[in-house]
């Protein structure tokens, strides 16, 4: 890092190698960028914003600030539309550096002023790497993502103001702009007006300040004189929202002259701002308190932000678990259809009339099985084109099954899934509530595979028995088939006539493959064809249920969950212990001296301007409390009463 030339006593740099608690933000920072929440699990959200926001003070300030202890003390001057914050940046420096909102375009690139003895600080990435840089006598602004460098010296070295966006613009971009840019202040100076300090917007923000303990000071803009009730109401409500040590400027309503306010009305606000400036102590104590208070709530922050990620897990584990259900339902409902004799009606049953025959046939089967061997060659030898017709009557039946349970189970899958904001966000347009389109080529290849798989299992049957090698060489086909037939035989699901129908059909092919076989081959066989069976339907299932479970796979939301990032939470917790920034400025501080703001001598020599208003909080006893900045400057109260009180 280039150190800027600057000819004032600075604060001895403090950069070098990583101290333990730069090292553990850095890790939480790789873990925070690798946080995903695909799934809208509830809060998803919002932890998503806040993991993004949180990069982004991590990259914008906190480890640009660790790194570089030494750099000036970045004031950012945020507010609604209107507040008058930039009118009061050109006040306190008494030239036009901001172009004010009536003036300006609605998108405009934020503004940041500073001594030019400490414009290296600022041109380079230091700070806001993500804004380009761009100079004051540049032509077209850079865009709303540029930082806008104006050079002046009329600010103190150490001390640089930069006028943000609108925090309620129109444009989303500007919002969201104005909240980064608040979220790298190593001090907020926070515009509201008389007329607008009690909206929402603002508080929001100054709520979220107050939960991180950013360094605020509050400006009521156009107060009218007698209109003390209002800073009083201010006052009310920064207590309320733990804004308690926070000082409160107002700013009396002014006719502008040459575009600024007049010298009296900022005088309080310059002087604090040059006391900033002009006393290292007191700028370390600032930004030592900001920095302690950022750490604490980035912790604070991962360990939500954890808890988000296990429930993105837990999101994933529930979805696939319904894909497993309905896909093992499906499976069992196929093995139902395929084992109670379901399969053996209509056209399988008039096929394997046709194919077997009646008459003496079966006599000969019935009554004398030990001879069945030669009538099996003689019939398979005599009418052989008959079995491919029973094969596709049985892929037909078998293939009708199979849709069916596929469509049902992606219906389920569907219905589930839509039900869940988890899985509805990963179903549009997608078209997942019925089978795909390649549906029913996968299930009639997957059928014709497994009728393969059953001719290869009588084929091999056949090698291992040498004296059924004729029967095999006229008859594989019609051993097949039968094996086949003798795998969906049963009498389960069938009523009346079926019964018998079907139960003579299972009889003949049983006797026709233990008459080639035996008995032990034939169970053996035709508990290798099932199984064979279930496993390419669960295939075809699983292959169905991986439309579902590929956008999970997808999405990573399973990938890690939340504990690496609460490992490195803890582990920021741990350095944070040992390494606090937060001091004490010393007091009893001698006279001010160096460049002033617009308006600071004035307001030393006595001439407040119009409005002469108590801008401290009171305790309930109405006795004055003392304020922030003589217990950050460690100023006795006769200095105080030397310079009219303190804010």
């Amino acid at each position: 890092m280039t150190t800027p030339d600057d000819e004032r006593p600075a604060t001895p740099p403090r950069d070098g190698p990583a101290s333990p608690l730069t090292a553990a933000l850095e890790e939480l920072r790789t873990r925070l960028a690798a946080t995903r929440l695909p799934l809208e699990t509830p809060g998803a959200d919002v932890a998503r914003r806040d993991a993004v926001q949180a990069v982004e003070q991590l990259d914008d300030y906190v480890l640009p600030r660790l790194r570089a202890r030494g750099a000036p003390l970045l004031v950012v001057v945020g507010g609604s539309t209107g507040a008058g914050k930039s009118t009061l940046v050109n006040s306190l420096l008494g030239e036009q550096v901001s172009v004010p909102g009536v003036l300006r375009p609605t998108t405009r690139s934020p503004v940041l002023a500073h001594h030019p003895l400490d414009g290296r600080w600022f041109s380079t990435d230091r700070i806001l790497p993500g804004l380009a840089r761009v100079t004051a006598d540049e032509p077209g602004g850079g865009g709303a993502r540029a930082l806008r460098l104006v050079a002046t010296p009329a600010l103190p070295q150490g001390l640089a103001l930069l006028d943000a966006p609108d925090i309620d613009s129109v444009e989303v971009a500007n919002r969201e702009l104005a909240a980064q840019l608040l979220a790298a202040a190593d001090l907020w100076l926070f515009v509201t007006t008389a007329a607008r300090y009690a909206d929402a917007v603002p508080w929001d923000l100054l709520t979220t300040a107050a939960g991180r303990r950013a360094q605020v000071a509050l400006v009521v803009d156009r107060v009218d004189p007698g209109a003390e009730a209002v800073v009083a109401d201010l006052r009310r409500m920064m207590d309320e929202h733990r804004l308690t040590t926070s000082p409160l400027f107002a700013v009396p309503e002014s006719a502008l002259v040459e575009g600024l306010l007049p010298a009296g009305a900022v005088g309080q606000i310059a002087a604090h701002l040059s006391d900033l400036g002009a006393d290292p102590a007191a700028r370390d104590a600032v930004v030592g308190a900001t920095l302690d208070g950022v750490v604490d709530d980035l912790v604070r922050r991962a360990t939500h932000l954890a808890a988000a990620a296990d429930a993105q897990v837990e999101a994933d584990t529930r979805l696939r678990a319904v894909c497993a259900r309905y896909a093992d339902d499906a499976v069992g409902r196929v093995q139902a259809a395929t084992s109670d004799g379901t399969l053996l009606r209509g056209e399988v049953l008039a096929r394997w009339q046709d194919f077997v025959g009646t008459g003496e046939f079966f006599r000969s089967i019935e009554k004398r099985v030990g001879r069945a061997r030669d009538a099996v060659v003689g019939f398979f030898r005599g009418r052989p084109a008959q079995a491919p017709h029973v094969e596709e009557a049985i892929a037909h039946g078998l293939e009708a099954v199979i849709l069916d349970a596929i469509d049902e189970a992606a219906e389920r899958t569907y219905t589930a899934w839509r039900a869940d904001p988890a899985g509805a966000g990963l179903l549009d347009g997608l078209g997942l509530s019925r089978g795909s389109s390649a549906t029913r080529a996968a299930v009639a290849e997957q059928i014709r595979a497994w009728q393969g798989d059953v001719l290869d299992l009588v084929r091999e049957q056949g090698e291992d028995k040498r004296g059924t090698a004729r029967a095999l060489s006229f008859g594989l086909n019609g051993l097949g088939v039968s094996l086949m037939v003798l795998v969906f035989a049963s009498t389960g699901g069938l009523t009346g006539i079926e019964v018998g129908i079907a139960g003579g059909t299972a009889v003949v092919a049983q006797k026709l493959l233990e008459a080639v076989f035996g008995d032990e081959a034939v169970r053996r066989l035709t508990a290798t064809a099932r199984e064979r069976l279930e496993q390419r339907v669960r295939a075809m299932l699983d292959a169905e249920a991986a439309r579902y479970t590929g956008q999970l796979d997808a999405s990573g939301a399973a990938a890690g969950g939340g504990a690496p990032l609460l490992a490195a939470a803890r582990a920021v917790e741990g350095a944070a212990r040992g390494e606090r920034f937060a001091t004490t400025a010393p007091a009893g501080r001698g006279p001010v001296s160096g460049t002033q703001l617009r308006g600071a001598e004035q307001w030393r020599s006595g001439s407040k301007g119009s409005l002469d208003v108590v801008t401290r909080s009171r305790p309930d006893d109405g006795t004055a409390r003392p304020g922030f900045w003589r217990r950050l400057f460690g100023r006795r109260p006769a200095d105080d009463d030397a310079r009219g009180g303190d804010a």
